[in-house]
């Protein structure tokens, strides 16, 4: 056990320093403010703080972890060793050039999202926005690599202090944004999409349409049974999120009492791990979630556990709240559509801390690593498959958790590039156990 000097222990300062030494390092800690109790303690320890007690190993702070709310901060953005670092502290004593704890505090409560920002036409907070893109670490876990470089100081003081290491982990998630392409669709969606194909001079989905309309060929969207028998030849944790919400101008699907969209749900649900892809609406709206939360309850008969915002939106504080409210354990919405990396700067799940309120949630969050459209010039196997191994590469080195995002239409024959079963399938046999 590390036992950790600090004037104050605030809520922000709890928070973070259990996630860098308990989640990421797995190593036990306490705090105390006495001076007495910290000098008497004979195993590892530190001190955080203004100034060092005396010559002890020591870590200063800047102001963040002491303040409550939120305010402009001043930012600025240095190269350190191989990566980035923000925050920076000048006592001689010090044992890091800067924050580690401020800065890890900043990016993992997504403390700019709460700041004023230019939002899309979706409401969103874009990655050009976040300090990461405008500083270029967006692309690495910087928080892990942080607390690795931690690790290195505090074990060469402590050759004996313990840490518990943890496994890399891949968990692939697939968005079921429309279960159908065709299927169940109805009179008028059916007439007006074969119009629009033959508008388009796209007569191969015409007549895949009318022969899936008419029963004698399988939707062209419903690839779960490729899914599920990758589960059978390997089992691996993938979640697959189906959006249940009403139809809209964002909502597409058909409805969620369709007996067919029923069986297709329950289908997957026996063999793989399902969750609630969350409607636009009901991203703000507790009564709209409430109502999509019973509905895949009730079609899969167990506890929603799992959610993410349609679109990737996070409305912070509110959607996370009504999570909260809801019972929702895990959401895997931080992330960019369009941009890979690590939103939040890590690749560790995280307890969700609310600034509103100064205190950490029960709400755990998933930060995904990549879409199919976040790959930079993804436009074949070869190159996608080698931005894929570097980003595993860079989450092996922490023993962080590897979530890229796909959809079931992916998958389908209608979709022009035929690559990314392929791309699934190489992810889905990672070796979980290889080290580096």
């Amino acid at each position: 056990m590390v036992l950790i000097y600090v004037q104050k222990n605030t809520p922000r300062v709890s928070y973070t320093f259990k996630h860098i030494c308990k989640r990421i390092l797995g190593l036990q800690i306490d705090f105390t403010s006495k001076i007495e109790s910290f000098i008497a303690h004979n195993g590892p320890k530190f001190s955080y703080g203004k100034q060092p007690l005396g010559k002890e190993l020591y870590f200063q702070s800047v102001d963040l972890l002491f303040e409550h709310g939120f305010n402009e901060v001043a930012i600025q953005v240095s190269s350190w060793e191989n990566t980035k670092c923000f925050f920076a502290v000048k006592h001689p004593m010090a044992a890091l050039p800067f924050d580690i704890f401020a800065a890890s505090f900043y990016l993992l409560t997504r403390y700019e999202e709460y700041l004023p920002h230019v939002k899309d036409e979706l409401g969103r907070f874009t990655a050009s926005e976040s300090i990461a893109y405008l500083h270029d670490f967006l692309q690495d876990p910087v928080v892990d690599i942080w607390a690795y470089k931690f690790k290195e100081i505090l074990y060469e003081k402590y050759p004996d202090a313990e840490f518990k290491e943890r496994q890399f982990k891949v968990i692939p998630i697939v968005l079921v944004s429309q279960t159908f392409a065709y299927w169940k669709k109805g009179i008028l969606r059916s007439i007006g999409g074969g119009i629009r194909d033959l508008w388009r001079l796209e007569l191969y989905k015409v007549s895949d349409r009318i022969k899936v309309v008419l029963g004698v060929k399988k939707d062209p969207y419903d690839t779960f049974d490729f899914i599920i028998e990758l589960q059978k030849k390997k089992r691996k944790k993938c979640i697959l999120l189906f959006g249940l919400g009403d139809y809209s101008n964002y909502e597409k699907n058909i409805s969620s009492s369709n007996p067919e969209h029923k069986k297709a749900l329950k289908h997957v649900s026996d063999y793989m791990d399902v969750g609630l892809k969350v409607s636009y609406d009901a991203i703000s709206e507790l009564t709209v979630l409430k109502k999509e939360k019973q509905r895949i309850e009730k079609i899969v008969n167990r506890q929603l556990k799992y959610a993410l915002c349609a679109f990737y939106k996070i409305k912070l504080p509110e959607a996370y709240r009504n999570f909260i409210e809801l019972e929702i354990a895990e959401d895997f919405s931080m992330g960019y559509s369009e941009y890979s990396g690590f939103r939040a700067g890590t690749c560790t799940p995280f307890m969700f801390y609310d600034l509103d309120y100064e205190v950490q949630t029960p709400l755990t969050i998933y930060s995904f690593c990549c879409t199919p459209k976040s790959f930079r010039n993804g436009s074949n196997e070869q190159e996608v498959k080698k931005q894929t191994s570097s980003y595993i590469d860079k989450i092996r080195a922490v023993n962080g958790t590897f979530i890229p995002v796909f959809s079931n239409g992916l998958f389908s024959d209608l979709n022009t590039q035929t690559f990314w079963k392929s791309i699934f399938e190489f992810i889905w046999n990672i070796d979980e156990t290889k080290r580096n």
